[in-house]
């Protein structure tokens, strides 16, 4: 089923961007270079399991799969510029800015992160109170207190020295922001009830801070030409992590014991989560 959801997405991710207007042509290339670099695409794969999870049917969310990949792409480009996390290399290949120019990179985030509502828009056969409730939850994790908001205080955790709690939060919203958006989107779309969507996003910031996590440990232990871009690029910025203020080995624990919290969740909300659970366990054996 992985393979299945994952070409399906990658389908949809290159059908929106299949028009190459010559009088802009670069932008378009460099949305593209990026979207369509790989990548495990996590956040729709769950989006999609979270719709099928709560009886939907067909292809309905897969608009939305595509837009949260799609707002995913567009922070990975912002944050590799110089002005932000300054990495070179995205995917075993040189990043946006490197590829097209710190503008068009900048332009090409831009604009990866303004299409990603129009094509969630563009959602078919499911009732629109839904697609706007959904509309309005990817909004709130992508922007100022979501997903945004975690990434400037991950910027000022370059100068000063966060607590473990401080850096929690910042985890939850630059990296469990998205997650839980995939959940809650996947169970709305599909009609849950608020406390389905309240435990998947409960859920999800559990998976959150496990990723971030084991993300944490590969920046320190991976080999690097399997992650795809060097390690120890944290420790290059200054920045403080779970390993920094844990260690290795306490980070891992850490990282089970909300996987270990994250698969509880999930049965509460109930239903056949096998393939939630199997996804779930894989973030946290991942080699990058």
């Amino acid at each position: 089923m992985h393979e299945n959801e994952k070409k399906q997405i990658e389908q949809k991710l290159k059908s929106v961007l299949a028009d190459s207007p010559a009088q802009y042509i670069e932008l378009t290339e460099a949305m593209r270079y990026s979207l369509l670099s790989g990548g495990k695409r996590i956040r729709p794969i769950l989006l999609l399991r979270f719709f099928a999870l709560c009886g939907g049917k067909g292809d309905g969310a897969l608009s939305f799969a595509a837009a949260i990949e799609m707002i995913h792409t567009y922070s990975l480009i912002h944050d590799d510029l110089p002005s932000m996390d300054n990495d070179d290399m995205r995917r075993g290949r040189p990043s946006c800015h490197k590829a097209f120019g710190e503008a068009t990179a900048l332009l090409a985030g831009d604009a990866l992160l303004t299409m990603a509502f129009a094509i969630a828009a563009e959602t078919e056969g499911i009732p629109a109170e839904r697609v706007t409730k959904a509309i309005a939850v990817l909004s709130e994790c992508a922007g100022t207190h979501g997903m945004v908001a975690g990434q400037v205080m991950d910027l000022r955790f370059e100068h000063e020295t966060p607590t473990q709690e401080a850096l929690t939060v910042m985890v939850k919203k630059k990296t469990g922001c998205l997650l839980e958006a995939a959940a809650a989107i996947g169970c709305i779309l599909a009609g849950a009830g608020e406390k389905t969507v309240a435990l998947a996003r409960e859920y999800a910031a559990f998976v959150g801070l496990a990723f971030q996590m084991i993300d944490d440990v590969l920046d320190q232990t991976a080999d690097e030409a399997l992650l795809g871009k060097p390690v120890g690029s944290d420790q290059k910025n200054g920045k403080t992590t779970f390993v920094t203020l844990l260690g290795l080995e306490e980070t891992r624990k850490r990282a089970a014991e909300y996987t270990k919290k994250a698969l509880a969740v999930l049965e509460e909300i109930g239903g056949d989560t096998a393939d939630i659970k199997a996804l779930t366990q894989e973030l946290l054996i991942r080699e990058y």
